[in-house]
């Protein structure tokens, strides 16, 4: 599995679908931290970077799992010995390129985007938060990806309306139906980010692991 999910991977990068992603995540970097935050909203300023990386994560998972043929596919379900071993091979290659975007944009963030590092504890949180940034934008492009949606124009809709309904859900008191951003957000402009990492962190792992059931159930057979 480890095997296939590395091949998966450097299939992504010879096919040169790596640099839509990479391309999308210094863009976004270089708007949102065009100028040093001020000290004091270090935190408030590393969290909306973890936010707005997830479409682009969830595009750089969903061009990941595209970027190998149906055929091509079915024979590494066989090689690997199962269908459940190319689906888990899958999600962990794109899983990867996820964490590696967004540790990008994350170095990108403390070395020009701060004016300093918070303290260990807040960073500590800050950077559970951008592994839930990569998590999310993983399951978010899983579930729109050519297995699960057939047509790329639905696709393209359904990842970047997904992402604008997890916003405002997240905004109402249904938060927790959902990946709660906005309260990601609220907490760390409030200073509570430390206090409420716990609750978040659950209510952002639920939506994740109900999202990669809705998906390995999709996968069944496809």
């Amino acid at each position: 599995m480890i095997a296939l999910a590395v091949f998966r991977l450097a299939a992504y990068i010879r096919s040169h679908r790596v640099y839509q992603a990479l391309l999308l995540t210094l863009a976004m970097v270089a708007i949102v931290y065009g100028s040093r935050a001020p000290r004091g909203a270090e935190v408030s300023v590393l969290t909306d970077g973890a936010v707005l990386l997830i479409p682009v994560l969830a595009w750089a998972a969903r061009s990941l799992l595209d970027t190998e043929p149906d055929r091509q596919r079915e024979m590494s379900a066989i090689q690997a010995g199962g269908r459940g071993k190319e689906v888990a091979a899958g999600l962990l290659a794109a899983f990867a390129a996820c964490a590696g975007f967004a540790a990008l944009g994350l170095a990108w963030a403390l070395l020009l985007g701060v004016s300093q590092a918070p303290r260990s504890g807040l960073l500590a949180s800050v950077l559970f938060l951008y592994g839930l940034s990569a998590l999310s934008g993983t399951v978010l492009g899983a579930l729109t990806s050519r297995a699960v949606l057939r047509s790329p124009a639905v696709s393209i809709m359904a990842l970047i309306l997904g992402f604008l309904v997890m916003l405002l859900v997240s905004a109402s008191s249904l938060y927790w139906l959902t990946v709660p951003l906005i309260p990601w957000m609220r907490a760390a402009n409030a200073g509570q980010l430390l206090d409420q990492i716990v609750p978040l962190t659950a209510v952002s792992l639920a939506w994740c692991l109900i999202g990669l059931a809705a998906y390995l159930w999709r996968r069944r057979g496809v």
